[in-house]
């Protein structure tokens, strides 16, 4: 399974959303509605998942699903 693959099923169970609607250019907050608090689950889930490390100075530059996919992408 890819990293795109990967996130869109852990924000689809996360925000409780159809997989299908998430896009590499959907917006986190805006499209998909998420709130801070769903993001910081994301951060963890992604984290403990994958093996990655989010940097917090990072998280605030993450704006769609491409963004978060590109970033774990670079730093696995």
């Amino acid at each position: 399974m890819n990293v795109f693959e990967q996130v869109k099923g852990l924000i689809s169970s996360q925000l409780r959303i159809d997989p299908s609607t998430i896009t590499l250019e959907s917006r986190l907050l805006e499209d998909l509605r998420a709130d801070s608090a769903n993001v910081m689950m994301l951060v963890m889930d992604l984290e403990q998942e994958l093996g990655v490390t989010m940097e917090d100075d990072a998280l605030v530059k993450l704006k769609t699903v491409g963004d978060v996919v590109s970033y774990i992408e670079a730093n696995l």
